[in-house]
Parts: structure tokens; C-alpha cells; sequence
């Protein structure tokens, strides 16, 4: 994919009259000469790290635990907290993280 340097739109390929071919935008009139019938362009996007969307470690720090069995390790305590993620009329959602250091796997429950 090629985008407008002028606009940022992505360019589209079009046939001109001498059967050569062109990127041009569709929102201004920038065009893009290919030279010679074939165009072939690789860019690998490289991927963002995800944030963490319970804030981390220090969200972790002052919450209660409550006798509930870790999945991962069977361990029978595990740390909660309750976040509204979804609509207002929708219930709040569960999150587990196994209180054993070694462990220490989250899971949730809606």
C-alpha cells in the first residue's frame, strides 16, 4: 500500500491512455508513475506492545483476596477486584490473580 504524501489517503492503481500504470489518490490530484508494468513492494508493520488494561502491578497492591482455585496451579487463594469494562446495565467483570508469587496467573469472570 502506498499513501498521498499531500492528503495521507491510500493510493489507488489506474491504467493511464499510453498503458502504463499509476497510483493516484482520489481526494487530490497527486499521481504516482510506476516504471514498467510490474510493482511489487513488501513493508512488514511491525506490531505495538498491548497495554495492560488493569494498570499493571501497582493495581495488584491493595486488593483483597478470596478463596477461589487458581486454574493454573490449583492453588486455593487468589487476589479479586471488579471493573466495569462493558455498559452500565451489563454486570462488573471478575479479575483473579493467584496469590502464590511463582504462580501468579490472572483469569476472569463475568
Amino acid at each position: 500500500m502506498i499513501f498521498c504524501p499531500t492528503c495521507a489517503n491510500m493510493l489507488t492503481l489506474a491504467k493511464s491512455n499510453q498503458d502504463d500504470y499509476r497510483f493516484t489518490c482520489a481526494s487530490c490530484p497527486y499521481e504516482y508513475p510506476m516504471r514498467g508494468k510490474q510493482y511489487v513492494e513488501t513493508n512488514y508493520l511491525t506490531r505495538k506492545q498491548a497495554d495492560d488494561v488493569l494498570g499493571g502491578e501497582d493495581s495488584w497492591k491493595n486488593v483483597d483476596s478470596i478463596e477461589a482455585t487458581c486454574p493454573k496451579c490449583d492453588h486455593r487463594r487468589a487476589f479479586y477486584m471488579q471493573i466495569q469494562i462493558r455498559s452500565a446495565d451489563e454486570p462488573s467483570t471478575t479479575f483473579y490473580r493467584c496469590t502464590r508469587p511463582e504462580c501468579a496467573h490472572q483469569w476472569k469472570e463475568n
